[in-house]
């Protein structure tokens, strides 16, 4: 695969995530304060949930088979009509690998994102990104997105492909 285009893993940030979504976690980089006599601390409204003029919203639970790295990023998806939201729930960390909106990606505009165990990532409506890509066991995150009628999910190859090095 000579023409492969090898990604550079970025961690993730609220600043580098901002094209593509939202990134879901408790910072102090997000609005918060105290509730319930001053028991709990509430991270308010981290992300732009969208379920699209005739959808709803749906919470379900993913349970992703591990990646092995190198990878080979074959394809991207899209979902058209509302974002999607994930919520890592089995504390390991994770990948994202995402493209802004619109025209479908080439391997060299894809960007690689390096999750912790703690942020969770809320896709806008029309990014691109590869499916679910745990790492090292399998892994359970808890989705938010759109239920609803009309096609949500657009699918395209990529030639070239792009490669994930090893961590």
């Amino acid at each position: 695969m000579t023409d492969a285009l090898h990604l550079k893993i970025e961690p993730l940030t609220h600043e580098a995530f901002a094209p593509f979504g939202d990134v879901i976690e408790a910072s102090d980089a997000v609005k918060h304060f105290p509730i319930n006599a001053g028991n709990t601390e509430r991270y308010h409204d981290l992300a732009n949930l969208d379920a699209g003029e005739d959808g709803r919203v749906i919470v379900s639970i993913f349970r992703g088979l591990p990646r092995a790295l190198p990878f080979i990023v074959p394809m991207m998806e899209r979902h058209p009509k509302g974002s999607q939201a994930f919520v890592p729930l089995s504390g390991r960390p994770y990948l994202v690998v995402v493209a802004r909106p619109g025209e479908p990606p080439t391997a060299g505009h894809l960007r690689c994102f390096l999750a912790t165990a703690a942020q969770g990532v809320n896709y806008a409506k029309g990014v691109w990104h590869h499916p679910l890509m745990a790492l090292d066991e399998v892994s359970d995150f808890l989705v938010i997105d759109r239920s609803g009628p009309g096609n949500n999910c657009d699918e395209i190859e990529l030639a070239p492909v792009a490669i994930i090095p090893a961590l």
